[in-house]
């Protein structure tokens, strides 16, 4: 090989080189750099749009603004309790609200973030914390005082943290049930309760699971398990049935408090899992497929159930349920490449029976995040993960779209 000929093979090998070692270099990174999530695998239904009880509608737009005060942000949960209303805000503020939010007064700070509230048969004020646990607030302001009623739970497992608590509600009977959504994923561990959400239905683990403390404050004990990011809670008036929402399956579930004690569980200890309470007849899915992520359940008037769908369905998501391998892929991407779905409004009412009864919509999504919504004096107040004020509009149930 003459002299020439060496200079030209080696010029094509760094040629080469110059190009194919950061290729090289960048599918080791999207394969092999290590991600927080272990993503599993799952049958996502196929998404049917907005059809049916679904039509794409405007009603949710133009909403009013009740002004929130400095710092204030994130009415993720709104709790009715006669003429007041209570919401927990990113700040750690749990604010009461006149109907008319002409009044508005800090009840307390937990120092984390709530997001579930009810009032208990004492007044005092019951809050899911997601990032210090079960709450109790007694008083208000500089009265106010903030016992922790849960941060941990040892059964089945000693020691074992709430990592998420999500909503809170009291049954009939006087128990308080709490969700905990993740035991993967902790918003106080990753600073962010929108984070550790993310992460959590990217994983699809489904570790999520329902806690129960007797009235007596008797040790508290896992009531359901292996749920996918299990969110809101209400119970039916009659207080037999559990309603709750399944954020990382797109579905309601009610579930059967009497037949639920019965189930035959595998686990040495006795805690059901969604499948098996399913399998053995002590739960149905109501809503199934819907077509976004439902969060908050709330009672409203006349038997209504409501449902926020904080975000719209991803094409992208629901292809990739089946090859975990993309969701690895995509989570080693630049953010702005993640596949989140665009803001868009839209709250749902249902009766017991699971019939939709109202589906209000806002495709702009100008007021984000729409987790649930609250009646209160013949106001429809709109839950909000992240709106800077809380929404409402007047609401008669009979003009609005079905």
């Amino acid at each position: 090989m003459t002299t020439g000929s060496m200079k030209v093979s080696r010029g094509r090998v760094n040629w080469l080189a110059s190009w194919l070692t950061p290729l090289l270099a960048s599918l080791g990174y999207l394969f092999f750099w290590p991600i927080p999530v272990e993503p599993q695998g799952w049958h996502a239904p196929k998404d049917k749009g907005y059809n049916g009880p679904h039509v794409r509608n405007e009603w949710l737009s133009g909403l009013n603004q009740v002004q929130l005060g400095a710092g204030q942000e994130g009415p993720e949960y709104i709790a009715r309790h006669g003429d007041v209303l209570y919401t927990g805000l990113s700040n750690g503020d749990v604010l009461s609200l006149s109907t008319d939010g002409a009044q508005q007064a800090v009840v307390a700070n937990t120092g984390g973030r709530p997001l579930g509230l009810a009032v208990a048969a004492d007044g005092s004020l019951l809050v899911a914390d997601a990032m210090r646990g079960l709450l109790r607030i007694r008083g208000q302001g500089a009265q106010a005082h903030i016992d922790t009623l849960l941060t941990e739970v040892d059964h089945p497992v000693a020691h074992d943290p709430v990592r998420y608590a999500d909503a809170v509600e009291v049954s009939p009977d006087g128990r308080i049930w709490l969700t905990d959504a993740s035991r993967r994923f902790g918003a106080k561990a990753l600073g962010s309760t929108f984070e550790a959400s993310v992460l959590d239905i990217l994983e699809h683990s489904c570790t999520g699971r329902v806690i129960v403390l007797d009235a007596q404050g008797g040790q508290p004990k896992v009531a359901l398990a292996g749920l996918c990011f299990p969110n809101g809670m209400v119970f039916s008036q009659d207080g037999q049935h559990m309603f709750l929402a399944e954020t990382g399956t797109f579905r309601v579930l009610k579930v059967d408090q009497a037949k639920l004690a019965t189930v035959r569980a595998a686990d040495p200890a006795g805690v059901p899992r969604m499948e098996e309470v399913l399998q053995q007849g002590a739960a149905v899915v109501l809503l199934d497929n819907l077509p976004g992520y439902p969060d908050n359940l709330t009672r409203g008037e006349e038997g209504r159930i409501w449902v926020g769908l904080t975000k719209p369905r991803s094409p992208v998501l629901d292809m990739s349920a089946e090859h975990p391998w993309v969701r690895s892929l995509t989570l080693r991407l630049p953010r702005s490449l993640w596949p989140v779905p665009k803001a868009y409004g839209h709250v749902i009412a249902f009766n017991e029976a699971g019939r939709i009864v109202a589906d209000l919509q806002d495709p702009t999504g100008a007021y984000p995040e729409t987790t649930s919504a609250t009646e209160a004096n013949g106001r429809l107040f709109i839950q909000s993960l992240h709106a800077h004020t809380m929404g409402w509009k007047p609401y008669l149930a009979s003009l609005q779209p079905h």
